[in-house]
Protein backbone atom coordinates (compact mmCIF):
# COMPACT_ATOMS: atom_id res chain seq x y z
CA UNK A 1 0.00 0.00 0.00
CA UNK A 2 1.44 3.25 -0.96
CA UNK A 3 -0.88 6.49 -0.08
CA UNK A 4 1.11 9.29 -0.63
CA UNK A 5 0.86 10.24 3.39
CA UNK A 6 3.15 10.17 5.69
CA UNK A 7 4.80 6.53 7.10
CA UNK A 8 3.61 6.92 10.33
CA UNK A 9 -0.28 6.72 9.14
CA UNK A 10 0.13 4.32 6.61
CA UNK A 11 1.52 1.76 9.31
CA UNK A 12 -0.98 2.57 12.05
CA UNK A 13 -3.48 1.61 9.13
CA UNK A 14 -1.68 -1.79 9.06
CA UNK A 15 -1.29 -2.15 12.10
CA UNK A 16 -5.15 -1.48 13.17
CA UNK A 17 -6.01 -4.06 9.60
CA UNK A 18 -3.65 -6.91 11.42
CA UNK A 19 -5.49 -6.52 14.53
CA UNK A 20 -9.32 -6.85 12.85
CA UNK A 21 -7.97 -9.49 10.92
CA UNK A 22 -9.08 -7.37 7.50
CA UNK A 23 -6.64 -8.95 4.50
CA UNK A 24 -6.40 -6.77 1.27
CA UNK A 25 -7.14 -9.75 -0.51
CA UNK A 26 -10.75 -9.02 1.23
CA UNK A 27 -11.21 -5.73 0.08
CA UNK A 28 -12.54 -5.29 -3.80
CA UNK A 29 -11.39 -1.78 -4.88
CA UNK A 30 -12.71 0.26 -7.75
CA UNK A 31 -12.47 3.63 -8.90
CA UNK A 32 -15.57 5.97 -10.11
CA UNK A 33 -15.47 9.19 -11.82
CA UNK A 34 -15.76 11.93 -9.82
CA UNK A 35 -19.40 13.67 -9.52
CA UNK A 36 -18.17 17.23 -7.55
CA UNK A 37 -17.42 20.52 -8.63
CA UNK A 38 -14.08 20.57 -10.26
CA UNK A 39 -14.87 20.66 -13.86
CA UNK A 40 -12.58 19.39 -17.14
CA UNK A 41 -9.63 17.64 -13.98
CA UNK A 42 -12.40 16.01 -12.20
CA UNK A 43 -14.16 14.69 -15.54
CA UNK A 44 -11.23 12.74 -16.76
CA UNK A 45 -9.53 11.55 -13.52
CA UNK A 46 -11.17 8.72 -11.56
CA UNK A 47 -10.73 9.78 -8.23
CA UNK A 48 -13.64 8.56 -6.42
CA UNK A 49 -12.46 5.09 -4.45
CA UNK A 50 -15.30 2.47 -3.81
CA UNK A 51 -14.47 -0.41 -1.03
CA UNK A 52 -15.89 -3.71 -0.56
CA UNK A 53 -14.81 -5.91 2.06
CA UNK A 54 -16.19 -9.35 0.70
CA UNK A 55 -16.77 -10.67 4.18
CA UNK A 56 -18.93 -8.92 5.96
CA UNK A 57 -20.36 -7.03 2.48
CA UNK A 58 -19.89 -3.05 4.35
CA UNK A 59 -19.00 -0.30 1.22
CA UNK A 60 -17.46 2.60 1.48
CA UNK A 61 -17.59 5.24 -1.56
CA UNK A 62 -14.70 8.35 -0.92
CA UNK A 63 -14.12 11.29 -2.64
CA UNK A 64 -12.75 13.59 0.19
CA UNK A 65 -9.98 15.02 -1.92
CA UNK A 66 -8.87 15.25 -5.58
CA UNK A 67 -5.78 12.68 -5.00
CA UNK A 68 -6.73 9.35 -5.90
CA UNK A 69 -3.82 7.87 -3.73
CA UNK A 70 -5.41 9.92 -0.75
CA UNK A 71 -8.65 8.80 -1.10
CA UNK A 72 -7.59 4.96 -1.00
CA UNK A 73 -5.96 6.29 2.49
CA UNK A 74 -9.12 7.61 3.73
CA UNK A 75 -11.75 4.87 1.80
CA UNK A 76 -9.48 2.28 4.08
CA UNK A 77 -9.28 4.12 7.22
CA UNK A 78 -13.40 4.47 6.67
CA UNK A 79 -13.65 1.21 5.82
CA UNK A 80 -11.19 -0.19 8.64
CA UNK A 81 -13.62 1.62 11.49
CA UNK A 82 -17.36 0.57 10.06
CA UNK A 83 -15.86 -3.32 10.72
CA UNK A 84 -14.37 -2.42 14.06
CA UNK A 85 -17.76 -0.75 15.64
CA UNK A 86 -19.45 -3.99 13.87
CA UNK A 87 -17.44 -6.40 15.88
CA UNK A 88 -17.15 -4.05 19.02
CA UNK A 89 -20.79 -3.57 19.15
CA UNK A 90 -21.33 -7.65 19.16
CA UNK A 91 -19.07 -8.04 21.26
CA UNK A 92 -20.80 -5.17 23.53
CA UNK A 93 -23.86 -7.20 23.18
CA UNK A 94 -22.95 -10.39 24.31
CA UNK A 95 -21.17 -8.58 27.48
CA UNK A 96 -24.52 -7.30 28.09
CA UNK A 97 -26.19 -10.40 28.05
CA UNK A 98 -23.83 -12.33 29.95
CA UNK A 99 -24.11 -8.96 32.82
CA UNK A 100 -28.46 -9.88 32.48
CA UNK A 101 -27.88 -13.64 33.37
CA UNK A 102 -25.61 -12.79 36.08
CA UNK A 103 -28.03 -10.52 37.85
CA UNK A 104 -30.80 -12.40 37.19
CA UNK A 105 -28.64 -15.27 39.49
CA UNK A 106 -27.34 -13.44 41.50
CA UNK A 107 -28.96 -14.34 45.27
CA UNK A 108 -31.04 -11.25 47.05
CA UNK A 109 -29.56 -9.12 50.10
CA UNK A 110 -31.21 -9.95 53.03
CA UNK A 111 -32.52 -6.59 53.60
CA UNK A 112 -34.21 -7.52 49.79
CA UNK A 113 -35.38 -10.26 51.04
CA UNK A 114 -37.72 -8.95 53.93
CA UNK A 115 -38.49 -5.95 51.57
CA UNK A 116 -40.40 -8.97 49.73
CA UNK A 117 -41.53 -10.83 52.17
CA UNK A 118 -43.15 -7.57 53.79
CA UNK A 119 -44.95 -6.60 50.53
CA UNK A 120 -46.33 -10.94 50.89
CA UNK A 121 -47.67 -10.10 54.10
CA UNK A 122 -49.39 -6.59 53.28
CA UNK A 123 -50.71 -8.36 50.06
CA UNK A 124 -52.30 -10.89 51.88
CA UNK A 125 -53.50 -9.01 54.82
CA UNK A 126 -55.92 -6.89 51.86
CA UNK A 127 -56.76 -9.93 50.36
CA UNK A 128 -58.17 -11.12 53.38
CA UNK A 129 -59.83 -7.72 54.21
CA UNK A 130 -61.59 -8.42 50.74
CA UNK A 131 -63.27 -11.40 52.04
CA UNK A 132 -67.01 -11.83 53.11
CA UNK A 133 -67.39 -12.41 56.65
CA UNK A 134 -68.97 -15.78 57.23
CA UNK A 135 -72.51 -15.11 59.30
CA UNK A 136 -73.18 -17.48 61.56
Amino acid sequence: MDFSISRDKEEALRIKMDSLGIKETDIDEKFIRSSKKGGQKVNKTSARVYLKHLPTGIEVKCQEERSQALNRFLARRILVNKIESLILGKKAEARKEIEKIRRQKRKRSKRAKEKILRYKKIHSEKKNLRKTPVIE
